[in-house]
């Protein structure tokens, strides 16, 4: 009879277990994307960036949601490209600046290429292949912000929002490697840790 007791409260603990993580699994689109945002330093950029994708974002997962974050980060990273090339061709900056735009558009386009792989990582779901590509692309911008003097020309002020898209998706990432995370009621006032915007 105890046996009995014992295998019957391990079972009920299962099941309490397994429906737990399938509520976790059935929370998508718009509930997920407020979930996901109230860990988020920015909270209205981050529901902005997430709901942005009008075919995904309904119906999202954290995977899409990590997707999606990433292709605005990455459309971000293309479009400082465009106002760095355009900026290195004005013939009137001196010589030590217009060098340091071409260190950044090349730092730049490789956060870029990095934000492609991390898609790709994803995509696979090689998370942790993906949290490294994704350190690797803010490295990326720290190089370009050294390479540019001062902080309130359109690079620097594009590479602090691109930062910001950047830690939206890694706080998805840590997400999707700790799912559990999402359940956690203290949670919910609580930002998860992220890369310094400066």
């Amino acid at each position: 009879m105890e046996l009995t007791t014992k295998l019957f409260s391990v079972l009920v603990l299962c099941a309490i277990v397994l429906l737990h993580q399938t509520t976790a699994q059935e929370t998508r689109g718009k509930e997920l994307i407020q979930k996901v945002c109230t860990t988020a330093p920015n909270r209205n950029l981050c529901v902005d960036v997430l709901s942005s994708d009008p075919s995904r974002s309904p119906d999202a997962d954290l995977k899409d949601l990590a997707i999606i974050s990433l292709r605005v980060a990455a459309k971000n990273a293309s479009g400082m490209l465009t106002d760095a090339k355009r900026l290195i061709n004005n013939a009137n900056l001196n010589p030590d600046i217009q060098q340091g735009l071409a260190d950044c558009k090349e730092t730049i386009l490789d956060a870029e290429s990095q934000l492609e792989d991390t898609i790709a990582a994803l995509l696979v779901d090689s998370n942790s292949d993906a949290q490294v590509w994704l350190r690797a692309a803010l490295a990326a911008i720290d190089t370009c912000d050294a390479s540019i003097p001062g902080d309130d020309d359109i690079l620097s002020v594009k590479s602090i929002v691109l930062r910001k898209l950047c830690n939206i998706a890694i706080a998805i990432n840590g997400l999707l490697n700790k799912p559990g995370l999402l359940n956690k009621p203290t949670l919910l006032n609580k930002p998860l840790k992220f890369y310094p915007f400066m």
